[in-house]
């Protein structure tokens, strides 16, 4: 269900954004791992990474269904930085457009969620996103940059009724705002938690609010800006 702008702002008051009912609200960790944090210095550390987990324990119960995003890469992925490529170098190929360092390796720390969180199996949905070795996406609703193949995340909620997905995770500016887009753009109403987020430069955190705000997509300071309806 398309939520308009004009009935995104009726949902505003006194500071606080109204939910619709639980049974159509769902909550989204976007990628918290240990490769995203200090804990893993070598892969990609987000500044205080570690310290999204009791927010999004906390938005978590305002939903009726928890998903949760996972990067599994291989230690042969094309896009790894080396001293002959440095990481963020940029690529020309399809689905890989930077070089990153090697991070979320499965069998590694950098793999593992954030002490606090769930185990995997008690989440309702799970997307392990950027196992080809060719591929490097960034939101969780695309395996490939040119958003044509699901990871089927979408179709899950929609056959489930959701209409508001609240959303949290690291970064903000990268894995964080690249799923809100994808699914603002399929229908659902998004609604970015801050607290539940961590990014790693403060200029391009800023132009994704901004271009989040611009899209549609509700940003929250905090979980104690959300309410129900009375």
């Amino acid at each position: 269900m398309y939520i308009s702008k004009v009935q995104q702002n009726r949902r505003f008051k006194d500071g606080k954004y109204t939910l619709p009912e639980s049974e159509f609200v769902a909550s989204f960790d976007v990628d918290p791992q240990k490769t995203f944090t200090p804990l893993c210095p070598h892969e990609l550390p987000v500044p205080k990474g570690t310290e999204i987990v009791a927010q999004l324990n906390q938005q978590a119960k305002w939903a009726s269904l928890r998903l949760v995003s996972k990067d599994s890469h291989s230690d042969k992925a094309l896009w790894i930085a080396n001293e002959a490529h440095p990481p963020l170098e940029k690529m020309a190929e399809l689905n890989m457009d930077r070089r990153w360092p090697m991070h979320a390796v499965p069998g590694t720390m950098g793999f593992e969620l954030l002490e606090g969180l769930p185990a995997i199996s008690e989440y309702d949905y799970v997307v392990w996103k950027g196992m080809e070795l060719d591929m490097h996406p960034y939101g969780a609703c695309y395996h490939d940059l040119a958003e044509r193949l699901s990871t089927g995340v979408i179709e899950f909620l929609q056959t489930k009724k959701i209409n508001t997905v609240i959303i949290g995770g690291l970064a903000t500016e990268h894995c964080v705002k690249t799923t809100a887009f994808q699914l603002q753009k399929a229908g659902f109403q998004c609604v970015v938690n801050l607290a539940a987020c961590r990014g790693i430069d403060a200029i391009a955190i800023d132009t994704a609010l901004t271009e989040m705000h611009e899209a549609g997509i509700v940003v929250v300071q905090s979980v104690n800006d959300l309410m129900r309806a009375s």
